[in-house]
């Protein structure tokens, strides 16, 4: 029965040597937002740009993340901060904030509604902010950004270049999150890490490619592209809208490009397990298309070659079996420095690597709560909403928008 124990390991170290071999997954460092060493004040591809804001129930956050923006004010020509119905003075908040800042005649805060039927939360707080601008003028750029994210100086202006330069539709940027408390630095790096496994930013770049992706967090869009895929209206009841919407734009000709900033920074907090399981839940069954053969798929991938790795190690080693302990060691090697590139991004310490078994054991928990909520068809409770309580004929309309 050796022969077992053999084919596994050297199946699961095959994996692992095509996979840091695949040029395509390979982490893209090449793929990072530059800052634009100067730009011409006048510049109107810098002024034509409106900002959209969607917060709900974030008071603290805006006050650490809106100043930053209102910095910024040259390169936008409105700002719009939409209050999604929060129950914690956020409208009141953005309001104090804006007025004490120069450009707080670019500042628009607008009361948010409640959505919709069949509307997600944030998408209905875009398109009602998104509204309530068009009232009055137009603008060849869209700027969503969510209210977590700190944007540093420079950061719009290298956004709208790096657009031109493509020139690019759609460009999003995936906020470095925040990495403090033990399980923000265990679980976020791989976060990241399966990100782009599932959606390589090369390949999203690349117009032969099918592969399209966004980071909501910060999407940049021009105007024309929203309004060819047929607005937000089009992908309104998306529960991961960033990527339902890269898909819509370049299956309409657009381009797309998604990288990273290690200077665009995410600050929510995920300090508890709690916090990220609530996270990833949210998404995870929706991202398998709801198709059990897919979560058992799931199960199977993430047990075999990421989490199987050190057990099998550890079997192989204890009955004196070292040609499959040899196949595993070099499997968790190679596995630990795929993660690395993420780790670093997020300046966790490098001996966080060696842990992406027991993360792996923990997304594949995540994806297993995620499945039973929806199934259960209670959904996910998030930013105070209870989301993804959909009905058979709800994903067969929400998978075909994809």
């Amino acid at each position: 029965m050796n022969w077992i124990l053999d084919l596994v390991s050297g199946a699961v170290l095959l994996f692992w040597i095509m996979l840091v071999a695949d040029r395509k997954r390979r982490w893209p460092a090449g793929e990072v937002l530059r800052r634009p060493a100067g730009a011409a004040p006048g510049d109107p591809h810098e002024e034509d740009l409106l900002v959209l804001v969607p917060a709900r129930n974030e008071a603290d956050t805006l006050r650490a993340t809106l100043p930053a923006l209102l910095a910024q004010g040259d390169s936008f020509r409105r700002l719009v901060i939409v209050d999604d119905r929060s129950t914690d003075g956020t409208g009141d908040v953005a309001s104090t904030i804006a007025a004490a800042s120069s450009h707080k005649e670019k500042v628009l805060v607008v009361a948010g509604e409640a959505p919709l039927p069949g509307w997600s939360g944030k998408l209905h707080a875009l398109h009602s902010g998104l509204g309530a601008a068009l009232k009055v003028e137009k603008f060849e750029w869209l700027l969503f950004t969510d209210a977590d994210i700190l944007h540093p100086r420079g950061s719009i202006r290298a956004l709208i270049q790096k657009a031109l330069e493509g020139p690019h539709d759609l460009v999003s940027v995936m906020a470095r999150l925040r990495a403090e408390s033990f399980w923000e630095r265990l679980l976020l790096p791989p976060f990241v890490y399966f990100f782009q496994l599932i959606y390589p930013f090369r390949r999203v770049a690349d117009r032969c490619s099918r592969v399209a992706a966004a980071a909501g967090g910060c999407v940049l869009l021009h105007s024309s592209a929203l309004d060819k895929i047929g607005g937000l209206e089009s992908i309104h009841g998306e529960v991961i809208d960033d990527v339902a919407l890269a898909k819509r734009v370049k299956r309409f000709g657009g381009r797309c490009w998604l990288g990273l900033d290690p200077d665009i920074l995410s600050i929510r907090p995920y300090d508890t397990l709690r916090d990220i399981v609530r996270m990833v839940s949210r998404t995870a069954f929706v991202q398998l298309d709801f198709r059990h053969s897919l979560l058992l798929g799931t199960f199977f991938f993430l047990g075999l070659f990421f989490t199987g790795v050190p057990i099998l190690l550890l079997f192989a080693l204890g009955t004196g079996q070292w040609v499959p302990f040899s196949f595993c060691l070099l499997a968790w090697v190679l596995q630990a420095r795929s993660l690395l590139p993420a780790v670093n991004h997020l300046r966790v310490n490098a001996l966080y690597c060696a842990t992406l078994p027991v993360s792996a054991a923990l997304y594949a928990y995540m994806t297993g709560v995620s499945a039973v909520q929806h199934l259960r068809g209670k959904g996910v409770e998030w930013r105070g909403r209870r989301i993804g309580q959909v009905g058979e004929a709800d994903r067969r309309t929400s998978t075909s928008t994809r």
